[in-house]
């Protein structure tokens, strides 16, 4: 499957942006296009500090504030590498600093 660059992706990272937020900050969905939903996991990953670890709850609890099927979120989030998990905890392993 192929699998877009995220630097690439995050070129169209202000329209993409205003077309899945809502004023309040919030997922008005989660993209179904994975240039797309690069650029919003990006986003979310910054809501984790590099080097420190989550638990499911505290991971959840972050999400929640974006949209709410956390389990989705989180699953793209490992999925696409920008966390890890293991053991129940997990880790930002990529996404931009920002």
């Amino acid at each position: 499957m192929f699998r877009p660059d995220l630097h690439d992706a995050l070129r169209d990272r202000d329209a993409v942006l205003r077309a899945f937020l809502a004023p309040d900050g919030s997922l008005t969905s989660i993209p179904t296009k994975i240039r797309k939903r690069l650029v919003v996991l990006d986003l979310l990953a910054q809501q984790f500090e590099p080097g420190e670890r989550y638990d499911e709850t505290q991971v959840n609890n972050r999400l929640r504030a974006f949209h709410p099927d956390v389990a989705a979120l989180r699953r793209y989030l490992v999925e696409e590498g920008f966390l890890d998990r293991d053991g129940g905890r997990y880790w930002r392993t990529g996404g931009t600093v920002g």
